[in-house]
């Protein structure tokens, strides 16, 4: 009798482990910001502005520089404090690969210095321990010609070796630049070739990679598993301006389909500068959430 019993039991358990899969696929995963999209007015009111983002039920949070230093004014432990009282995860953390070159017009008179990957790697990591940060996210690198792309791949490789020893993992986000040809070769590839995997990962922004006429897929088919984090980024019509998530002509449906290929846990929506950054996470939540 014990034996039947026991048979019936794992026939059970097996007939419903292939459902198993469908189940958990079903599962909605956790949305999450790249907190630049709210970058003209989160230093305003860091605690007020967090609020209304938990209250959009958005569960991840991806931060970058902010213009009062510090993180968004507060130590690392402060803001993990402040990001777990609000019900919501502090991922991942944007620094700069160099020093910062503003855009013409961009004042930076009253902002802090900002630590880079190239000079203050073993600073940066060493401030986000004992927090929640999982990801170390290169923001951008200048790769403008082949001498620049060659010490890129020198500041990931030693910045990737420093983050792995403190338990991070660094992953490196692309505009569209790094998929164009610079002296006869994509720095993208170039990344992919000479960084090894376990050193750097990708955080692919989906619509700066499908504005260069990539196939986000396709590079998920490549090097699976190597694309744990996403910018879901969206622009309108001929690619002349950014627009909230899903309102544009990005097929996310398509792409997050194949996230499972990529090896993704995170997807932060991004809004560069957006007339109404709350506006926008709102119409981003609606219309992205279902196909996670």
């Amino acid at each position: 009798m014990e034996r039947r019993h026991f048979l019936k039991q794992s026939s059970a358990y097996l007939a419903g482990s292939f459902f198993l899969p469908s189940i958990l696929n079903a599962a909605p995963r956790p949305m999450g910001v790249q907190l630049f999209t709210l970058f003209m007015t989160l230093d305003q009111d860091v605690k007020g502005n967090m609020q209304k983002i938990a209250d959009l039920g958005y569960k991840d949070i991806e931060s970058a520089f902010s213009r009062i230093g510090g993180f968004y004014g507060m130590s690392a432990m402060e803001f993990s404090d402040l990001n777990k009282s609000l019900g919501m995860n502090w991922v991942s953390h944007h620094v700069m690969g160099a020093p910062f070159k503003p855009r013409p017009g961009f004042d930076t008179s009253k902002m802090p210095r900002m630590n880079n990957l190239r000079d203050d790697a073993q600073a940066i990591v060493d401030s986000l321990k004992g927090t929640t940060v999982k990801y170390l996210v290169c923001a951008n690198i200048p790769v403008e010609n082949k001498e620049e792309v060659a010490e890129a791949v020198q500041v990931l490789t030693k910045a990737g070796k420093i983050a792995n020893a403190a338990g991070l993992t660094l992953c490196y986000h692309n505009h569209d630049r790094e998929f164009m040809d610079v002296d006869g070769q994509k720095a993208f590839e170039v990344f992919s070739k000479e960084i090894p995997a376990d050193l750097l990962k990708f955080e692919l922004d989906l619509g700066w990679a499908t504005k260069a006429g990539v196939d986000p897929v396709a590079l998920f088919k490549a090097q699976p598993g190597r694309f744990p984090l996403c910018h879901i980024k969206d622009f309108d019509e001929g690619f002349k301006n950014i627009v909230p998530a899903g309102s544009g002509i990005v097929n996310f449906k398509r792409i997050l389909d194949a996230s499972s290929i990529a090896g993704m846990k995170h997807f932060f929506i991004e809004h560069d500068m957006p007339k109404d950054a709350i506006e926008s996470l709102t119409i981003g939540k609606k219309n992205i959430g279902p196909l996670l």
